[in-house]
């Protein structure tokens, strides 16, 4: 295996499946504004573009206005920080993946439209034995995916060159966010998009196996 490899993760939907927490909190903040809950299904479409978006496409239509985005925020958080492990898991085959590329000398890092906050707890929690080059979320005054940046920044942080990254993702942002950096990009189908949305964004690999990302560093 060549020397110097990144692999860039996605969080959500990729390396862990959080979108129970989410719906949660996304109707508790719902309900303590006196409006209707979601399914989890629905709450599943609305994420992959950070939490602002989440909460927008959350709110019904006459609701989307800077008033109750005001009021829905501070709810969402609130309950959301105190309960992220409630049920978020990670997909099978992921921590084992993780640990083997760490032991092949793989670098790792993390690439989230999550908050930075809630990425550096869930990261912490779920893989505590992995040495991460970098866990990025979103930050303020940081564009969110796909803007290329957050890519950017890992790179220089693990000392990679981009033709030595892959990013692997499971959403069209995902998809998107790696083409707009010029690294190689892996979707990935346990997660919260389909197979056929991500082959629209024609991505380097597609993948059903966890284990498979191991050969696509050669």
């Amino acid at each position: 295996m060549k020397e110097g490899q990144l692999v860039i993760f996605d969080l959500d939907g990729t390396l862990l499946d959080t979108i129970a927490d989410l719906a949660c909190a996304a109707n508790h903040s719902l309900g303590a504004l006196g409006l209707a809950p979601r399914t989890e299904a629905e709450c599943e479409t609305f994420v992959g573009n950070g939490v602002g978006k989440l909460l927008e496409r959350v709110l019904p239509e006459g609701y989307k206005t800077p008033e109750y985005m005001e009021k829905i925020r501070p709810a969402f958080f609130a309950y959301y920080d105190e309960h992220l492990t409630d049920r978020t898991k990670p997909y099978p085959g992921m921590a084992k993946l993780l640990a083997e590329l760490q032991a092949r000398g793989v670098k790792l890092a993390v690439a989230s439209n999550k908050y930075q906050r809630a990425t550096e707890r869930l990261v912490k929690h779920f893989f505590p034995d992995i040495s991460f080059s970098a866990v990025l979320g979103q930050r303020e005054g940081v564009p969110v995916k796909p803007d290329p940046s957050i890519v950017n920044e890992i790179l220089v942080l693990a000392n990679a060159a981009k033709e030595d990254a892959l990013y692997v993702g499971d959403s069209d942002v995902d998809m998107q966010t790696a083409k707009n950096a010029g690294v190689r990009v892996c979707g990935v189908t346990w997660g919260f998009r389909s197979r056929a949305v991500l082959a629209e964004y024609r991505p380097d690999f597609i993948t059903d196996d966890p284990n498979e990302i191991l050969d696509m560093l050669g």
